[in-house]
């Protein structure tokens, strides 16, 4: 065995001190908390110029890692103990990693710390189609020539939707992540889009994300109130979501599910399909996003169709379109129908 390459203290690391690769490597996953060896070789490296193996990029994690920045577990898959070595690594800062990237003031800080069981925990495969997310649009806005970067998109964004002091998820509607994306045509006319992702691999009722989709038409209306809710402060004289947002997002459910098991057909389809239809019924029956159908679009797809065909093709079923007799046929990000 070599010996360990001699460190400086983690905790005196400066981000920049690595190799370009690694130190954007540590920007990536203090704002995206983990990520898998392949999200962040396909995030890190240009299609035209991406090695089929990972072989520096892990050598620069190496580094990392044994410098105290990085940790590491083995994600989490089907079969029994004896295949646990097959599963691919997923990476993540340690508290040294996330203050060096604090220090180097590069990103917006954010106050959650990543630790072994919550990379390991039960939502280790929601965060990671999460990240399957914003790694296709990278993928397909590279391709496009429009601009949407490795850190253009911020997971777990919560946006408040009424006063009070409930339960924080009472009070609040949390997207899985808020992405920015810059479509650009070829007379150099930019035009600027923004979604609120809502990643659903069918782990919940249909009845229970539609009422996720719902509180989007509670943030749309919510102004907020003075502390005595008998007039509203001075400042709060239009809906909140106007002091964050330039425009309303629109709201992108992406749909996933877990594999079939060996020997089983893979329904996956058609079970999707059956819950885009019930979102629909339900949101079209909502007299709140019924009233504001002409100010908020919401589309579903699958997470499949956004990785093979973009968010160019017409693979968004909008759901506030159409009628329950004339459903509108699927469409682009831009969910609009002729």
């Amino acid at each position: 065995m070599k010996a360990p390459i001699a460190q400086a203290p983690a905790t005196s690391t400066p981000t920049r001190s690595f190799h370009t690769i690694g130190g954007e490597a540590l920007e990536l996953l203090y704002q995206h908390r983990v990520l898998s060896t392949q999200q962040l070789h396909v995030l890190l490296t240009l299609p035209e110029k991406r090695p089929r193996r990972p072989v520096y990029l892990r050598w620069q994690l190496g580094e990392l890692h044994q410098a105290g920045l990085v940790d590491r577990i083995r994600a989490q898959g089907p079969g029994g103990r004896g295949r646990v070595q097959s599963q691919p690594f997923l990476w993540f800062l340690t508290e040294a990693g996330a203050a060096s990237v604090e220090e180097a003031g590069e990103l917006p800080a954010r106050p959650y710390r990543v630790t072994p069981g919550s990379v390991a925990g039960a939502r280790q495969a929601h965060t990671l189609a999460v990240n399957e997310v914003g790694v296709a649009f990278v993928e397909h806005a590279r391709g496009l020539g429009h601009e949407c970067g490795p850190l253009d998109w911020t997971p777990e964004v919560a946006n408040r939707i009424r006063d009070g002091q409930r339960r924080f998820e009472n009070d609040h509607v949390i997207s899985d992540a808020v992405l920015n994306y810059v479509h650009v045509e070829r007379g150099g006319r930019r035009t600027m889009l923004s979604f609120f992702i809502e990643l659903d691999r069918a782990t919940m009722t249909s009845a229970r994300l539609a009422a996720k989709l719902q509180a989007y038409g509670r943030l749309y209306e919510y102004v907020p109130q003075s502390a005595d809710r008998t007039r509203q402060t001075p400042n709060a004289t239009r809906p909140a979501w106007m002091y964050n947002y330039p425009v309303f997002p629109r709201v992108l459910v992406v749909l996933d599910a877990a594999p079939p098991k060996a020997g089983e057909p893979d329904r996956r389809p058609q079970r999707l399909a059956a819950r885009t239809e019930d979102l629909y019924t339900r949101t079209a029956a909502d007299i709140r996003l019924s009233r504001l159908k002409a100010d908020i679009n919401i589309g579903v797809t699958t997470l499949q169709q956004l990785k093979e065909h973009g968010p160019f093709a017409p693979i968004f079923t909008p759901l506030l379109r159409g009628t329950p007799s004339t459903r509108p046929a699927p469409t682009n990000l831009y969910l609009t129908t002729k």
